[in-house]
């Protein structure tokens, strides 16, 4: 039976629903007549609000929600038209007031810049004298340990071409092949290079409505004044409130509907908990919480996603965000060459002493390193501008420490002039304060910290109510910022016066009675503190130095060993008593440093022990390694025998140079591992290092995968061909290789033992970092067929990089070590054998005989010459070996020599299309283009030689074979093909000489036995 009942209910449902849908259509037929309306209205508005004749300030400046939702559609809708110059017009003119307020407010802030220290001093307009800064792309948020003026060093010869610039205010902008929008930007840079003056400009241009119009509002937000919020709670909005009262009238839905940017300056003097793993999620921009859960939520894109963040570090902080957090690395790289001058031009009005000024800078190198860093250019300018003027005398500054004494006692002066009208200060209140500056300096050098606050004031014994004493004493040397919200913030001008004033601090009290030393014996430089000589207290701050890992103390070290000089001390004499005027002889302490550097395994160390004797003025190992140098001798390095310290003062001088190091290459100096490990620092700061044929091992490639991972490394191209690197020691380079810092090139690896383990090791580094090498060469290895295929892959995969892939000549072979690995399989031609000559062991034994041969006429025949060429040519490299038997010779030659003419035109070794070695029980000789050169006679019971030649390179050398169950040390120490090999347990290579020459041709061995019932046979490798 059927339910009629559901039909019916069936019908009426339908009826209902197709008069709710036209009941709807007519009420969006009738929104749409409205909405269109609203628009129009608001786009004619609009376009007379950007007309140059309408007057400013005509339209209503109170909140209007549609006008509001109209806004953010056309403004969206021009930028998709690519018309950004007429959005942010219109933008700027219909911005709520309270950006007006906020823009005027940080204008008036950030327009007027005290170099050296805020609040103190004399003020200019920051776009007078503003100097662009060096900034560059890339880099990753890796901790970099060493000391900042290292990486400043290091810097200072990174050449700009090698690198991406950008400017300040671009650093948003996403690069054309980026394919996503930048939403956070981490800036870092040394101490005192420039980041927060980078973002006083951009910040400044946006006020000034000069660049980045799209954002709407700008919220700097520095660290140390976050620190001073710690205990708070809070929400977001209430926290932007609290710093920028402009803000009161904006909604919670404007944060989330307008372009906003955070700016949060110094992450290095974060005293905040940033727990990125365990701080609870927050989304609710009106929720209270602690400061450092809205920072760690606002920068992992929890709280205002579609915010804007700058973050801006020292390099030893900026792992404290994570990298999926990060879309775009940059860092401030201070002032380029160009720029150190146009500063000091701008810095000092007069211009002939502006150049006097730069001139002096460039003739002292650490100095004009040091310049870099723009805040030492100020210090630089304040002392040489005084001392280069009529008005100075004295010595000029070539050193760090008495730069950094002048510019104390400079402040010194200025104070007394300013305060009482006396240019001598008073020497005991004087003390007192720069002593309990020291104090400070030393103690929070020790912890770390560049800035204090309150409590790290009391910890040093500085009495926080007289505070304005000692920053009146030093006004361009310590700060107090005021007008923080909770508190006060201190803090050294830059890292390096904090840590100048530790190393006076330490050098002052040196002598402190035991009984008044407990602050010393809790201090981790309580031996420092112990000693009752100059001598020791200087040989125990160079041990404690050395012991540090990261190099933190080297400037430290540096100013202290400067202090202890006799013309430092006199300088320092306002602050010295007559007890403490040691007249210091630096002999002793100059041979300690001398005795450390030949002691040093650390290339780096050594370095920075060699700025210290600069710091001592004695420059007398570096004169020694000059001399090598000078007039192009470098090859008589070759021969030299260097001491362990004259070969860090050759890295010292190599580095410290003005040239630019394009090319390391090894030949020049010493092709031997030692060698390469003692000028690390050099093979760091070039582009191409030429390594091949120096017998480097598994501990070479440790070293230079540490170094092509370091962010700073210059390298593009690495040869390491000829080295017997194995598996092994490529499994190391690749862990250079993989990281992301790495931007290596092109890689040669010919001839290193490699099998197809290595070549898996090499195809997951690049895997794991596809974006720069592209030529690889892996000729003369085994990589076997998997190895092959496996690096084949990265060829075709488009997001690698790699072009070029080269794996010839492989085979089992090529594991062999040493030489052998060349090894040519080489068989006699007897289309060209003398006819008194007897071929023999399927041609591979030639004797000479009384009977002629009956061989068949042939052109290539020698007809004279009782010799013989082999059936295959050589092009590349290829090493071989013979016995012999009475006289005999080995010779390699052109396939051009002659075969029927004089018979030194056929003669291997009279003409110049052959090389020969003669060999005999009790002579060797080697011949080219009728030059006969003498060697020392083989060992007795030597019947064997081996020929080495890299037809690339130009080199053909020979080597005695000598067969003995132990190898002497002599022989087992490998060198290059220049030097004695150890090729197995039981063969010992000697080399006898190399030809050095440009090969134009296919070279072929050869043959001659001139005597009869002398043999010569060419030997099989196993």
């Amino acid at each position: 039976m059927v339910d009629y009942s559901v039909y019916f209910l069936f019908i009426l449902s339908k009826k209902k629903i197709k008069k709710y849908r036209e009941k709807l259509d007519h009420i969006f037929e009738e929104l749409q007549q409205k909405f269109i309306s609203l628009v129009k209205n608001e786009l004619n508005t609009f376009k007379k609000l950007l007309s140059p004749d309408y007057p400013a300030c005509s339209e209503r400046e109170e909140e209007d929600d549609q006008r509001e939702g109209v806004l953010m559609i056309t403004l969206h809708i021009l930028r998709n038209m690519k018309q950004t110059d007429i959005a942010n017009t219109l933008q700027s003119k219909l911005a709520p007031a309270c950006q007006r307020k906020l823009k005027s407010k940080l204008r008036d802030k950030y327009q007027k810049i005290n170099e050296g220290i805020s609040g103190y001093g004399n003020s200019a307009l920051l776009n007078e004298i503003y100097t662009e800064l060096y900034i560059t792309e890339g880099g990753g948020g890796d901790v970099n340990q060493e000391h900042e003026v290292k990486q400043i060093e290091a810097a200072s010869r990174k050449r700009q071409t090698q690198e991406r610039p950008i400017k300040c205010n671009d650093i948003f902008k996403s690069l054309p092949e980026q394919n996503r929008p930048i939403r956070t930007v981490l800036t870092k840079g040394v101490a005192g290079i420039g980041k927060t003056v980078s973002v006083q400009k951009f910040i400044l241009d946006w006020a000034e409505g000069e660049v980045n119009q799209d954002v709407l509002f700008i919220f700097p937000l520095p660290f140390r004044e976050l620190n001073l919020m710690k205990e708070k709670k809070l929400s977001l909005v209430n926290l932007l409130q609290s710093f920028f009262t402009e803000t009161q009238d904006l909604k919670p839905r404007h944060y989330k509907g307008y372009k906003l940017m955070f700016i949060f300056d110094g992450l290095d003097e974060c005293r905040l908990s940033l727990d990125f793993q365990n701080n609870k999620k927050l989304v609710d921009i009106e929720e209270q919480t602690s400061v450092d859960v809205l920072l760690t939520n606002l920068i992992k894109g929890n709280l205002l996603p579609s915010a804007l963040l700058w973050i801006t570090s020292r390099p030893a902080a900026v792992s404290q965000i994570p990298p999926e957090c990060v879309d775009q690395v940059t860092e401030v790289r201070g002032f380029s060459d160009p720029q150190k001058q146009e500063y000091f031009s701008k810095r000092i009005r007069n211009q002939d002493l502006a150049n006097k000024v730069f001139t002096h800078i460039r003739s002292s190198r650490s100095l004009y390193i040091m310049c870099h860093i723009p805040v030492f250019c100020w210090i630089t300018a304040s002392v040489l501008e005084r001392m280069l003027s009529e008005a100075e005398s004295g010595e000029i500054p070539k050193t760090l420490t008495k730069m950094f004494t002048h510019f104390l006692i400079f402040q010194i002066k200025h104070k007394n002039q300013k305060y009482s009208g006396k240019s001598d200060p008073d020497p005991q209140q004087t003390r007192e304060i720069i002593l309990a500056l020291g104090k400070l300096a030393f103690q929070q050098l020790e912890k770390g910290n560049l800035i204090f606050y309150e409590e790290d004031l009391r910890e040093s014994g500085i009495d926080i109510r007289e505070i304005s004493v000692y920053s009146g004493v030093c006004t361009q040397i310590f700060m107090e910022e005021h007008e923080l919200h909770l508190g006060k913030v201190f803090s050294f001008v830059h890292l390096s016066i904090q840590e100048f004033l530790a190393a006076l601090y330490a050098f002052l009290n040196r002598k402190i009675p035991k009984e008044q030393s407990t602050e010393q014996q809790t201090s981790k430089f309580f031996k420092l503190f112990s000693r009752s000589t100059m001598t020791g207290f200087l040989s125990s701050a160079v041990d404690r130095a050395l012991q540090s890992e990261s190099g933190h103390l080297d400037l430290f070290l540096r100013f202290l060993l400067g202090l202890s000089l006799d013309s430092n001390q006199t300088l320092l004499r306002v602050l010295l008593t007559p007890s403490e005027r040691i007249s210091h002889s630096s002999k002793e302490t100059v041979k300690y440093i001398k005795k450390k550097i030949e002691e040093s395994s650390s290339p780096e160390k050594s370095i920075n022990l060699f700025h210290c004797l600069n710091e001592l003025n004695d420059h007398s190992l570096v004169q020694e390694v000059q001399k090598y140098l000078s007039g192009g001798a470098d090859r008589r390095l070759h021969q030299a025998n260097l001491s362990p310290a004259q070969w860090s003062a050759l890295a010292f001088v190599l580095v410290n140079s003005e040239e630019e190091l394009d090319e390391f290459d090894i030949s020049k100096y010493h092709p031997s591992e030692e060698c390469l490990m003692k000028l690390l620092p050099v093979v760091k700061i070039s582009r191409r290092a030429l390594l091949a044929s120096c017998n480097l091992g598994v501990n070479t490639c440790e070293n230079l995968g540490s170094i092509i991972n370091l962010e700073n490394s210059s390298l593009k191209e690495v040869d390491l061909s000829n080295n017997d690197l194995q598996d092994s020691g490529v499994e190391l380079l690749s862990s250079g290789l993989k990281s992301s810092h790495c931007k290596l090139q092109i890689l040669r690896l010919s001839g290193c033992m490699i099998t197809e383990k290595g070549c898996s090791s090499l195809a997951s580094a690049l895997i794991l970092n596809p974006s720069h090498l592209k030529e690889l060469y892996l000729t003369y290895n085994h990589p076997g067929e998997s190895g092959v295929k496996l690096l084949s892959a990265r060829l075709e995969d488009p997001h690698c990089k790699l072009e070029t892939l080269r794996v010839e000549h492989g085979g089992k072979i090529r594991i062999k070590p040493g030489l052998k690995k060349w090894f040519c399989d080489f068989t006699l031609d007897p289309n060209t054998v003398n006819p008194r000559l007897s071929l023999s062991e399927e041609n591979r034994r030639v004797e000479s005989v009384e009977e002629r041969q009956s061989y068949p006429d042939h052109p290539e025949r020698f007809n004279r010459c009782q010799q013989v060429l082999s059936r295959e040519g050589v092009t590349g490299r290829c090493y071989w070996e013979a016995e012999w038997s009475g006289r005999g010779a080995v010779a390699l030659s052109y396939k051009t020599i002659s075969r029927k003419g004089r018979e030194s035109e056929c003669w291997f070794g009279q003409n110049i299309n052959s090389w020969s070695l003669s060999c005999s029980d009790n002579s060797f000789s080697v011949h080219h283009n009728d030059n006969r050169t003498v060697l020392p006679p083989p060992p007795s019971g030597c019947r064997r030689v081996g020929v080495y030649v890299d037809c690339p390179a130009g080199t053909l050398s020979f080597y005695s074979i000598s067969r003995s169950p132990t190898p002497s040390p002599a022989h087992t120490h490998t060198l290059s093909p220049e030097h004695t090999h150890s090729q197995t347990p039981s063969d010992t290579l000697t080399h006898l000489h190399t030809f050095y020459t440009t090969f134009t041709q296919p070279l072929y061995a050869g043959i001659g036995v001139y005597y009869d019932g002398s043999s010569v046979h060419l030997c099989e490798i196993e």
